[in-house]
């Protein structure tokens, strides 16, 4: 732990809103006859913060399910499975036919929750004691926060906000759901603090950065078409230096590529620690990892999994000849099988193409429980390339330069090609058209592509089943309405 943050559960969390209370776990503190430590009096000394630190990252690790099933919901991948009924939840998604009665959708819920809960716990006792490096933990804690909020707002819309204090039972019948902008509002609040105090280079593997804070907001800025805004905080990220492109783009989804210089924020993971379905939050490894795997492998590389997110042959069909992510981002199971020998069976929606970015390698010997459930790949949240077509769209869509928006996306593309010869040169809605297009082929199964749809008003046009002024948020789980006894209406037309 101390060379690389590995999240360790050190709370127990009753995660529906309407019960978000924290008490310790006897993990966490051991209790003497003389005096009892809980939730309130916890906060004595530094270990103290840096241990509800590692809570607040903890529950960075149940986002798999954000990763996976927003890429489920768009355009780039069937659901798959063993079966219709493999993952109800998920083929619902898949098919645009959620209603409020979604445990899935209920999942990223909760756990998004528990993940604000626990930030707002190391805040509402942040000023207990002063020791070195607390600045910096604060920062740390409101980029997590900021995070959390920004994966709520994208999926749910308006939610209920309170700030520096827990949530406690009785808490969903008072607090209203706060509009989308004083969400925003509150994750541009704490991403504004987080980069004055985080450090460019941070001080063990896994702990956020300035840089990720400046890409947050970025990004943040970028979902309520604040272009100049945006545009001017990615300039700066670029500016610094601190991050650029690795040249074999093959590398970046291999255990060499992890914490590398292209990652700005990453989810780490590890298979040291098993995991079951009874708790798949609680899991250290990348659940999703083993759900995309491909059904009853057999060979080489490789190891067997659920078969689910299975890339579409529209997917497949949107990279250009020559463009080098393709064999990289899509296993063609079929050509692998011919070529290597490797067997394999089908699932339901079997498309022959699985995402080869975030698909189970072998392993070492060390790895626990139930290795479909424990996979050691790390999340690449936020890339630099994703940073700088962040930053073309921005400077192109906000008028701010399509100079620089050319230079950025021709980044993207030498890098792909190998060559210079597909720089792009168009201006106006033709490059907004071209962005568009590189964000989904750099960054295809990594769960951004429906959100981009959404956010850019394409989404209707582009996924069977959407259905415009209403499928741009998921609807709130039924129990959290039910719970709130009125204070809260349900989102539009579920």
């Amino acid at each position: 732990m101390k060379n690389r943050l590995y999240s360790k559960v050190v709370f127990t969390v009753f995660i529906s809103l309407s019960a978000l209370v924290f008490s310790c776990s006897d993990d966490f503190v051991e209790l003497s006859p003389e005096y009892s430590i809980d939730s309130e009096n916890y906060f004595n000394s530094s270990d103290d913060y840096y241990n509800a630190l590692i809570a607040s990252y903890d529950m960075l690790q149940s986002t798999y399910v954000n990763v996976i099933l927003g890429e489920i919901a768009s355009n780039n991948t069937l659901c798959g499975g063993e079966s219709a009924t493999d993952v109800v939840g998920w083929q619902q998604v898949d098919d645009m036919i959620h209603t409020p009665v979604n445990s899935n959708l209920r999942d990223v819920w909760n756990w998004m929750f528990a993940g604000v809960q626990r930030c707002n716990y190391f805040m509402e006792f942040k000023d207990n004691i002063d020791f070195d490096g607390r600045e910096i933990m604060i920062g740390e804690v409101r980029f997590l926060r900021a995070y959390y909020h920004f994966e709520l707002v994208k999926w749910f819309g308006a939610i209920p906000l309170k700030i520096d204090e827990r949530y406690k039972l009785g808490d969903e019948t008072s607090i209203p759901r706060s509009p989308v902008s004083d969400v925003y509002a509150q994750i541009e609040a704490d991403l504004l603090l987080a980069i004055k105090v985080l450090p460019a280079t941070a001080s063990q593997t896994g702990r956020v950065t300035k840089g990720a804070a400046q890409a947050l907001l970025g990004k943040a800025y970028l979902f309520q078409d604040k272009f100049s805004e945006s545009a001017a905080v990615f300039e700066e990220l670029i500016k610094d230096e601190n991050y650029s492109l690795v040249s074999d783009y093959n590398t970046i989804f291999e255990a060499e590529g992890e914490n590398g210089v292209e990652s700005v924020f990453e989810v780490q993971y590890t298979d040291v620690e098993g995991a079951g379905f009874g708790c798949l939050q609680c899991s250290e490894g990348n659940v999703a990892v083993g759900f995309s795997g491909v059904r009853g492998y057999v060979g080489d590389l490789y190891t067997s999994g659920f078969s689910f997110n299975l890339p579409t042959q529209d997917a497949v069909d949107e990279f250009e000849p020559g463009d080098n992510r393709k064999d990289v981002a899509i296993l063609d199971i079929e050509a692998w099988a011919a070529e290597t020998g490797a067997e394999y069976t089908t699932g339901f929606e079997h498309t022959g193409y699985f995402n080869r970015k975030y698909i189970p390698r072998k392993r070492s010997a060390d790895a626990q429980g139930d290795l479909n459930l424990t996979n050691p790949n790390n999340y690449r949240a936020i890339r630099y390339a994703d940073v700088l077509l962040m930053a073309a769209e921005a400077n192109n869509r906000g008028g701010v330069s399509d100079t620089k928006a050319q230079e950025y996306l021709s980044q993207v593309r030498r890098r792909a090609f190998g060559d210079t010869n597909h720089d792009v040169t168009l201006t106006g809605a033709a490059l907004t058209d071209a962005i568009y297009h590189e964000r989904r082929v750099e960054l295809i199964g990594e769960g951004h592509h429906f959100f981009d749809l959404v956010r850019t008003g394409r989404a209707a046009s582009e996924i069977d089943g959407f259905v415009a002024g209403k499928n741009e948020v998921f609807p709130i789980p039924l129990e959290e309405i039910q719970f709130a006894n009125g204070n809260w209406e349900q989102n539009p037309n579920y």
